[in-house]
């Protein structure tokens, strides 16, 4: 995990809801469909369990797609993940709406994505997060890039980096002893 400066420890500090984009963030960002037309996604377990860790420390953690996905919502439903918001091309209106349900400023609010549809999201919240083979553009705006690509244990690394700068991770891995 690269060293994050003391602006990102700072500001993760401050983070009580991590949203993440799935195709590209959650998964490698390939679209597999097998010959009866039916859609694949892969998860990587060490990403679940990164979430886990987040929920067990006290932040929320929320989906924000473009696509729709009953694989998604499995997925979602196994790791407890809400809000699950999908098929919202415009990720900046999905999260303002909300917003207006949750007691958060958006200084609170990380965002992890990849690509384009990502980055009015992530200029917006208090910690934007990319992957390792984020587009050039994105990863040029995002406060932070992982040294893990998409799909293959990028979120477990902001989600330890998050749990570390609120000095929690310590005590969450203390379980595992």
């Amino acid at each position: 995990m690269t060293m994050p400066s003391q602006a990102i420890i700072t500001a993760a500090k401050n983070i009580k809801l991590l949203l993440l984009d799935v195709d590209g963030v959650l998964t490698d960002g390939k679209l597999y469909y097998g010959n009866s037309g039916e859609e694949l996604k892969a998860f990587n377990i060490q990403d679940g369990l990164g979430i886990k860790l987040l929920q067990q420390g006290g932040i929320q953690v929320g989906i924000i797609t473009g696509r729709v996905s009953t694989l998604l919502q499995r997925r979602a439903d196994e790791l407890g993940i809400n809000p699950v918001i999908q098929g919202r091309e415009d990720k900046l209106i999905a999260l303002r709406e909300l917003l207006e349900s949750q007691n958060l400023g958006l200084h609170q609010i990380a965002f992890m994505g990849d690509d384009l549809p990502d980055l009015s999201a992530i200029n917006s919240v208090g910690l934007g997060i990319t992957v390792a083979n984020a587009s050039d553009t994105l990863a040029a705006k995002a406060d932070w890039q992982t040294l893990r690509s998409g799909g293959d244990g990028a979120v477990r690394e902001a989600a330890e980096m998050i749990l570390k700068a609120q000095g929690k991770f310590d005590t969450l891995v203390e379980r595992f002893t």
